[in-house]
């Protein structure tokens, strides 16, 4: 087992629209609540920083396998994408850097039912971070990840996959612009033990 850690910084805002269940208050209005609670669309980290989830990442680089379909050399037909899928685990949070009592909302009109081309049109508000940069660390739990040919394609869907798939609200892969990253730096451990869990 290998762990990769890759720098990553933001190429794009990114728009995080977390579920939440916050209770509306006594006579509150849709439009109210929704101007109240868009905060609560934010991943925060017990001291007030805004995380990014782990399989946040772990997705898109699953999707962009799955969206450039190449074969690993000298086993046929089979893709990588069940390598990444089973052989690639992203355990820890990605620190923004970002408090979410700094982080401003984005207002939009959008189908009331979520639902893309949806009828009825109303405001609401999700949290954008401009900004971000962080560490994140990748164990490489297959083989095939391992070697030379393995860890260069780790790195390069890694770079595809900030610029083609993304993560969070109206990311690339949905049609959007959101959630791309550049890699600042990707480099490998030598083996280790286990994955500090």
């Amino acid at each position: 087992m290998l762990r990769a850690v890759a720098t990553l910084k933001s190429a794009a805002p990114y728009s995080q629209s977390k579920c939440h269940f916050t209770p509306h208050e006594p006579g509150e209005t849709e439009d109210a609540y929704r101007q109240r609670t868009w905060r609560e669309h934010l991943h925060v980290m017990e001291d007030g920083e805004v995380f990014i989830p782990p399989m946040a990442f772990k997705n898109a680089l699953v999707e962009m396998c799955r969206f450039a379909g190449e074969s690993v050399p000298g086993k046929g037909k089979a893709t990588w994408t069940k390598h990444f899928d089973a052989g690639l685990q992203i355990v820890d949070e990605i620190r923004t850097g970002v408090k979410a009592a700094d982080v401003l909302p984005e207002r939009l009109f959008l189908p009331s039912d979520g639902r893309r081309g949806g009828g009825k049109r109303v405001l609401k508000l999700y949290p954008v971070i401009r900004r971000w940069s962080g560490t994140l660390i990748m164990y490489l739990i297959d083989e095939t990840l391992c070697d030379e040919k393995g860890l260069a394609k780790v790195e390069d869907f890694l770079r595809r996959a900030g610029v083609f798939i993304g993560i969070g609200r109206w990311r690339p892969r949905v049609g959007g612009i959101n959630g791309r990253w550049s890699v600042e730096s990707f480099e490998v451990d030598d083996k280790i033990d286990g994955m500090g869990v």
